[in-house]
């Protein structure tokens, strides 16, 4: 790698185009991606995409004039001091908040670099340039800004907020609503069969203890390889897993620390109502998030916890 001290004003030049070039492509790969969800941000960034493109051809007329039609391929990636950023493609699925912060980080760094540009050139013609460039850059913000309140209707800014909202729904309230069911559910029967097998609180919580930390692990790897999200937008694979296993641990741990109380009978009165607790939660979500009424998944959560509940103390007394 190269410094950027060391490089002629040939090769600041180069690398301006280069740096232009890539701004232009990251817009229109994020436009191209916030199409179908975003529509009105989608055209925003294709207005930015065309401010790049006029930087990059006034950039490549003063090159020619200067030094021919040879432009030497100098990247970022050549020279220390740039930011090293993923592509586009390999950050999705893209949330909204997440692309208007990169936009916002490629200005400041562009701008940066052709004020750090303009002092290390002594061509009066391209000090005017990149002084005209940075400071364009730095308004830049403005433009967005402007952009912004052209496309974004109210329409269309209450299209995006449900377009969010979906993809929360998909990528974070559905994991964490099938641990959370999971664990709530699934450790009922080891947790109460085991309580009323030893009549021991210490003995039931370390099942119970077991039972959760295990289901949460499961629960993880398996959201987690299930879809690598980039077809389905469901997300990055592994944060899923991460908000599916600590949920499902969460659903499990909440009706075994009850039994830390040494008396087992308290322990397990204060236990079957948090279960009740448990079980409400879920349905509250599931009207809240997924549409599904409040009765009709407070019946369905209820009826499938019930009888969890009873086979595990029936096991347990037998």
């Amino acid at each position: 790698m190269r410094s950027f001290d060391s490089l002629s004003e040939q090769e600041i030049l180069a690398l301006a185009i280069s740096q232009e070039e890539e701004d232009s492509r990251i817009y229109a790969d994020l436009a191209e991606n916030l199409k179908a969800d975003y529509p009105a941000t989608a055209d925003v960034f294709r207005g930015m995409q065309a401010e790049e493109d006029g930087h990059r051809r006034r950039l490549i007329e003063l090159y020619r004039t200067r030094y021919g039609e040879h432009i030497p391929l100098i990247r970022k990636q050549d020279v220390r001091g740039f930011i090293r950023r993923r592509p586009v493609w390999l950050m999705r699925p893209l949330g909204i908040d997440r692309v208007r912060k990169l936009a916002e980080s490629m200005e400041m760094e562009t701008r940066q670099f052709y004020e750090a540009a303009m002092r290390r050139t002594t061509d009066a013609g391209v000090r005017t340039l990149l002084g005209d460039l940075a400071a364009e850059e730095r308004n830049h913000t403005h433009v967005a800004e402007e952009l912004e309140r052209e496309k974004l209707t109210t329409d269309m800014r209450d299209q995006e907020d449900a377009a969010r909202r979906r993809l929360f729904v998909l990528q974070v309230v559905q994991p964490g609503l099938a641990g959370l069911m999971d664990g709530s559910v699934s450790t009922l029967a080891p947790l109460f069969a085991a309580a009323f097998a030893t009549r021991s609180s210490p003995d039931a919580f370390r099942v119970g203890l077991a039972a959760s930390i295990g289901a949460g692990i499961s629960m993880g790897f398996a959201e987690a390889l299930s879809d690598d999200g980039t077809l389905t937008g469901r997300g990055h694979p592994w944060i899923r897993g991460i908000v599916c296993g600590l949920m499902t641990t969460l659903g499990g741990i909440g009706h075994t620390l009850p039994y830390l109380i040494p008396d087992f009978y308290t322990a397990t009165a204060v236990a079957i109502a948090v279960v009740v607790i448990e079980l409400a939660a879920i349905a509250y979500i599931r009207n809240h998030y997924m549409d599904t009424p409040f009765l009709a998944a407070a019946f369905q959560v209820v009826i499938g916890g019930l009888l969890v509940f009873l086979s595990g103390i029936l096991i347990g007394s037998a």
